[in-house]
């Protein structure tokens, strides 16, 4: 029989563990007055700001603390900050994650990129003007190349990977490499002729970051003609530390998996309206990739 008292007494007990719990979002809250996230370039920084912005908007109010975009002038400061716990939340590629997991940074990955068909996949593409000779890789001896990034994935890691298999030394192959910093500068410098080609992130003819910059007007796709594809390459995730507080954690991880359905509008903004919702993803499903970079990182040593 449930008598008052012991009604009385259940409810207070309530209170005390709300208040318990309370006190510790109080106290992570304290820690982590606000949350940093960056994200490796692919634009220039108003246009990463205008594109990002509504979904740390979103995120600040699904996670309860202020979730502040962090402009980056590369993907190694992803890298660095993320290792030195000075960025909680980066966004990255493939490889510049596996960079972060080589050099010891403390984070897990919690939500990767997927495609509108469900794929988890998009390709590195050689870039050239539409009508210039060139036909094959082997046809741009001689030529200045450009890459994105020594930690991009689709702009130097896979290219490296790809051109060691065919037997090309790029150093030694070019007259030039040059690292434009971003997909779109590299894609620029081959439409305004700075670069004779250009290696590039290519999910199919409706995704691409060549394309992000046409829509933008700083370059016409049709002045440009793939040449070369690479095998598939696993979509980017985004990663926190593990060092913050396992609710935080929870709170971040279901905050990026939920946004597609809790805010379509910033998530399309932020994904360009390209990508479906994100899916939970681990570092074991990176470690072909972890495998690809330290092969690379053997090839610098060996030219």
């Amino acid at each position: 029989m449930i008598t008052r008292r012991i009604m009385l007494a259940a409810t207070a007990a309530m209170a005390v563990v709300g208040a318990a719990s309370g006190a510790f979002a109080q106290e992570w809250k304290s820690k982590y007055p606000e949350l940093s996230f960056a994200i490796v370039p692919a634009e220039n920084a108003a246009d990463t700001t205008n594109r990002y912005q509504p979904f740390m908007d979103y995120l600040s109010k699904e996670i309860g603390v202020p979730v502040k975009l962090r402009i980056v002038n590369d993907y190694a400061a992803v890298v660095q900050g993320q290792k030195e716990e000075t960025i909680n939340i980066g966004y990255y590629g493939a490889a510049s994650f596996a960079r972060s997991i080589i050099v010891g940074a403390n984070i897990s990955p919690i939500a990767i990129e997927v495609n509108k068909d469900g794929s988890k996949g998009y390709f590195s593409v050689v870039y050239v003007k539409k009508d210039s000779p060139f036909q094959k890789l082997e046809d741009l001896k001689g030529k200045t190349l450009g890459l994105v990034d020594p930690n991009s994935t689709s702009g130097n890691n896979v290219p490296r990977f790809e051109m060691n298999k065919l037997g090309i030394d790029p150093d030694k192959f070019f007259s030039k490499v040059v690292y434009a910093g971003t997909h779109e500068n590299a894609a620029i410098g081959v439409a305004q002729g700075t670069f004779d080609a250009c290696f590039n992130a290519w999910t199919n003819e409706n995704d691409s970051d060549a394309l992000h910059a046409d829509q933008k007007g700083l370059l016409k796709m049709s002045d440009l003609r793939i040449i070369y594809k690479s095998q598939s390459i696993l979509n980017g995730p985004i990663a926190i530390l593990n060092s913050m507080p396992d609710e935080l954690k929870s709170k971040i991880k279901s905050a990026i998996l939920s946004a597609a359905e809790k805010d379509p509008e910033a998530f399309a903004k932020a994904t360009n309206g390209k990508k479906a919702p994100f899916q939970a993803t681990s570092t074991e499903e990176y470690q072909p990739t972890i495998n690809l970079v330290k092969f690379v990182d053997e090839l610098k040593k060996k030219s």
